[in-house]
C-alpha cells in the first residue's frame, strides 16, 4: 500500500501559469497554507513536478 503525502501552499498563485493554476485546484490547494493529505502515486507526484516551487511536501 501507497504511504501519505502531506502537500502545503506556501506561495501565491498569483504570476502562475493557467496550467500551474489547475494543478493546485486538482490537489485541492489554492489557498496560501492550506495543507492537504494525497497519496504516494506516479500521478500526484507529476503534479507536484509541476508546482514544486509553490508547495512543501512532506512524506
Amino acid at each position: 500500500m501507497a504511504g501519505k503525502l502531506r502537500i502545503t501552499q506556501y506561495r501565491s498563485v498569483n504570476g502562475a501559469n493557467p496550467r500551474q493554476r489547475d494543478t493546485l485546484r486538482t490537489l485541492g490547494l489554492g489557498r496560501i497554507g492550506r495543507t492537504v493529505e494525497r497519496p504516494d502515486e506516479p500521478a500526484v507526484r507529476g503534479a507536484l513536478r509541476t508546482v514544486e516551487h509553490m508547495v512543501r511536501v512532506e512524506a
